[in-house]
């Protein structure tokens, strides 16, 4: 199905490129940011029906390298990223990965204004924390549940699959406000590798 549908969206893609070559329109930019946003829904659901499989091998994992590594797939625009880790943790680096980008995604979507996202320990495990404008506490339960959203594009499978892949790895995830006033997750019981 997965296969299917990438396909679909190529073939949607190249047409919208003949047909910027031989029209300009202003429905050009909409029908592109259309296709974006199934090509992100797309991912979405694949990561979440994935997210039901086990966990691939898992491998040390070098937290201040991999996100890193995140932050620089994801647009940033004027955000800044603030490194206070060094250790290592036993983890499916990939799994991981999209947990970081995600983290990062929703703090970039759901804040406008220039923010700061760090990244640091605590005795258990690590945070990832931003200066934005935070999540109120009444909300922030609902967070995690597949389905949530307050953004009128979203389909609120973000931090449900996040939720879900760090408990695959018998992790735990909460969300509290930062010392900032913006959001903090902290990820606990883990183990460094």
């Amino acid at each position: 199905m997965s296969y299917d549908l990438r396909n679909l969206l190529s073939v949607a893609e190249r047409n919208l490129e003949l047909l910027r070559e031989g029209c300009n329109s202003d429905r050009i930019e909409t029908i592109e940011s259309a296709l974006a946003r199934m090509d992100d829904l797309i991912e979405d659901l694949l990561q979440l029906a994935r997210t039901d499989e086990h966990l691939n091998d898992t491998e040390s994992v070098n937290l201040a390298e991999l996100f890193q590594n995140c932050w620089r797939n994801i647009k940033t625009t004027d955000a800044t990223i603030q490194l206070d880790i060094t250790g290592t943790v036993e983890a499916d680096q990939g799994r991981l990965a999209h947990v970081f980008e995600s983290l990062i995604r929703n703090v970039i979507e759901h804040t406008e204004q220039t923010v700061t996202v760090t990244i640091g320990e605590v005795t258990d495990g690590i945070y990832i924390a931003d200066d934005g404008d935070g999540i109120p506490e009444d909300e922030r339960d609902d967070v995690f549940e597949a389905g949530y959203t307050t953004a009128d594009d979203g389909i609120g499978f973000g931090l449900s699959i996040v939720s879900d892949i760090v408990e695959a790895h018998g992790w735990e995830i909460h969300l509290t406000e930062s010392a900032e006033g913006g959001a903090r997750f902290e990820i606990t019981g883990i183990e460094n590798s």
